[in-house]
């Protein structure tokens, strides 16, 4: 059997990953989380080796040149996300497939590389405004930071196309759904 995997990328704020906690509580049996390693400091409530592998610039770089990303981008200045090989393996042994919850660039490299056994869904805001709104209401960006979000997540949209699927998160339930329509199709 083909070992598949499922991207679900979107600007940030969209709503992706509370789509992919959605589709992991639904569907524990079918799919795992893939845990991205990353370079920035752990939000309020997240844990190592289970929200993301938080490591240094430095030990990032030791992964780089041991080949061991299936991707990775610096999204923002300085801040370095990656999915290591070993992930997918792991979960592969589960006998799960993973739900690789990433930046739009990092999902069209995998897309590049896996083409014939991936399923790629692009979350998209019902627009910029609401996108803007949400990252706001998260109290966690400076006006700087929320800028330098706006920009990237308005240059992002332009990469929408380039998946399987666009679903809109207008209501958060609606996109859940649809989403998970398109999971259960993609594994069965």
């Amino acid at each position: 059997m083909q070992q598949k995997i499922i991207l679900i990328t979107a600007p940030s704020g969209a709503g992706k990953t509370s789509i992919v906690q959605y589709l992991l509580r639904q569907h524990p049996n079918l799919f795992a989380f893939s845990v991205s390693a990353a370079t920035r400091q752990p939000r309020n409530n997240e844990v190592n080796g289970v929200d993301y592998y938080f490591i240094t610039e430095t030990e990032f770089n030791q992964h780089i040149q041991n080949n061991d990303f299936v991707e990775w981008e610096m999204v923002y200045q300085g801040k370095y996300y990656g999915t290591l090989k070993s992930e997918l393996k792991r979960i592969w042994a589960q006998g799960k497939t993973p739900i690789l919850d990433i930046d739009v660039k990092g999902a069209i490299h995998v897309q590049q590389q896996y083409a014939a056994q991936c399923l790629s869904i692009f979350i998209q805001p019902p627009s910029v405004a609401a996108l803007t709104a949400r990252l706001q209401s998260r109290g966690t960006e400076t006006a700087a930071t929320l800028q330098a979000r706006i920009d990237k997540a308005s240059y992002e949209l332009t990469f929408r196309n380039h998946f399987n699927y666009s679903v809109i998160n207008d209501v958060l339930t609606t996109a859940c759904t649809q989403t998970e329509a398109l999971l259960l199709q993609f594994v069965k």
